[in-house]
């Protein structure tokens, strides 16, 4: 059942958190001017599970490349995925570039104001619906990001991890009652801003707070009990052979394109084997390159991704170009003068490091 909202003359979290951000909140994000739907909505999907320092910069070069929806959803998914290099969880970035042409094809490339449309955009769930209605078209919709999250369960005490349904339908419950029908674009950034400059995971600063008065935790000197934490459990280690072959004539590299899903879904990486697999019989098999000089292996990395850890093993290799052409699957790329490709992070990475050239 959905708490009816409290008067706001009555809220315990709306009128001193709106105080606090009139003084000290964030009013000059890039995507706050101007603040069209378009923006918040990017912005939006650019900080889901990333910190605004780090997402300004790609903002900004992303609205420069893509300055409407139109723009990005005619382009093609590799320039997307370029820009969004490094930013990481690339599911993002192909969903933004699928709900843009899907905006341009049933909305008329006018970002919808409903709930309904913009729920069924690719990328999209409740909590990112609400913050671009409240962010860009001034509507009562709460959020419930992990910056709010962490604010409702110290100041509720809350225990219980936070995606676990019935705690989750227990913060949505407080979102909604707590939301105003006053300040609503001023409120949804203030709590985020709040869960994020000083309800911080460790070491929050509970003095400054503006709601430490009414906060169960504080008051109870258990804030770094929650938001209370996922169950523990070990993650799993895989490992991989990156081969970096290098055409001897163009000195050129091979890229290999990833399946549209799954990890580095639609990224250029570099072909991939087995660590106890024979590199050359492989190359000759699967790529139809010869190998002509021995075989280098360079420092091994780690990769991390949420759910496991990923052992890399680059092997730099020298071949001879037997038939592989230039496909929708594979690429020769010219480090000197590279093209527009999205490259995972430590793809992206070795060739910084082994071919400084790359942009």
């Amino acid at each position: 059942m959905v708490s009816s909202p409290l008067p706001i003359e009555s809220n315990n979290i709306a009128l001193p958190l709106l105080a606090w951000f009139d003084q000290h909140g964030r009013h000059d994000l890039p995507w706050q001017s101007p603040r069209t739907a378009y923006r918040v909505w990017v912005s939006e999907i650019m900080l889901q599970q990333t910190q605004v320092s780090t997402v300004i910069t790609y903002f900004e070069r992303f609205m420069v490349r893509f300055p409407d929806v139109l723009s990005l959803a005619d382009t093609h998914i590799d320039e997307v995925l370029h820009l969004w290099t490094g930013l990481g969880y690339y599911a993002r970035a192909r969903n933004l570039h699928r709900a843009a042409q899907h905006i341009r094809d049933h909305h008329q490339g006018v970002f919808p104001n409903s709930y309904e449309a913009i729920v069924e955009l690719p990328g999209i769930g409740r909590s990112t619906a609400g913050a671009i209605l409240a962010q860009a078209f001034g509507q009562r919709f709460p959020i419930l990001d992990g910056n709010v999250k962490r604010v409702l369960t110290r100041m509720f005490a809350i225990e219980g991890w936070p995606a676990n349904k019935e705690i989750e339908n227990r913060l949505w419950e407080l979102a909604e009652q707590h939301t105003p029908t006053q300040r609503i674009v001023d409120y949804t950034q203030a709590i985020m801003d709040l869960g994020a400059t000083l309800c911080r995971r460790s070491k929050p600063a509970c003095d400054t707070c503006p709601l430490h008065n009414s906060c169960v935790a504080f008051q109870s000197n258990r804030q770094a009990e929650f938001p209370t934490r996922k169950p523990k459990k070990n993650i799993p280690v895989r490992s991989t052979c990156m081969l970096i072959i290098i055409d001897e004539d163009s000195e050129s590299i091979l890229l290999e394109q990833r399946p549209p899903s799954g990890i580095w879904g639609g990224l250029w990486s570099f072909p991939e084997c087995g660590n106890d697999t024979d590199i050359a019989s492989w190359c000759d098999q699967h790529l139809q390159l010869k190998i002509s000089k021995p075989i280098e292996t360079l420092p091994s990395l780690r990769h991390t991704f949420s759910h496991f850890h990923l052992d890399i093993t680059p092997l730099s290799v020298r071949a001879r170009h037997m038939g592989i052409m230039d496909s929708d699957q594979y690429i020769w790329y010219n480090t000197r003068q590279p093209t527009a490709r999205g490259l995972p992070a430590p793809v992206k990475a070795i060739l910084e490091n082994y071919f400084p050239a790359t942009s």
